[in-house]
């Protein structure tokens, strides 16, 4: 369950006055920390607009707490695999696009950048 979620550093630059014709999103899990039944998360969540028009980039923090038996399955993924469960990975994955698309919409607004428009539900799928 998430108990909390911050943003410590935004960056937005436009690079380029030319039309926007696309951009990509990328999510990034950084490092995890894991006290008994509380983690710690730091990420990075990143928009590039094509063609190199410009960027956003936030860093952040998510704090869930979970039972201590999911707590340890997730330390032991992650130290060994650098890796999150499925199930725990898409919940935290989507939390990070909607709080940095949400608040990225106030960021890029100032350098005349088009906000980075939220994607569907992320679901991961097992090959």
């Amino acid at each position: 369950m998430i108990t909390g979620i911050r943003i410590d550093s935004v960056e937005a630059a436009r690079e380029k006055n030319d039309d926007i014709v696309g951009l990509d999103v990328n999510i990034g899990i950084d490092e995890i920390k894991v006290n008994s039944n509380q983690i710690e998360i730091k990420f990075n969540y990143q928009v590039s607009y094509k063609e190199k028009i410009g960027y956003l980039k936030m860093k952040g923090v998510i704090y869930t707490q979970e039972e201590a038996k999911k707590a340890k399955e997730i330390e032991k993924s992650w130290t060994e695999q650098k890796r999150l469960p499925d199930d725990f990975s898409e919940m935290i994955l989507n939390a990070i696009n909607f709080t940095c698309g949400t608040n990225g919409v106030l960021v890029v607004r100032p350098v005349n950048l088009a906000p980075p428009m939220m994607p569907p539900k992320i679901q991961l799928k097992k090959e």
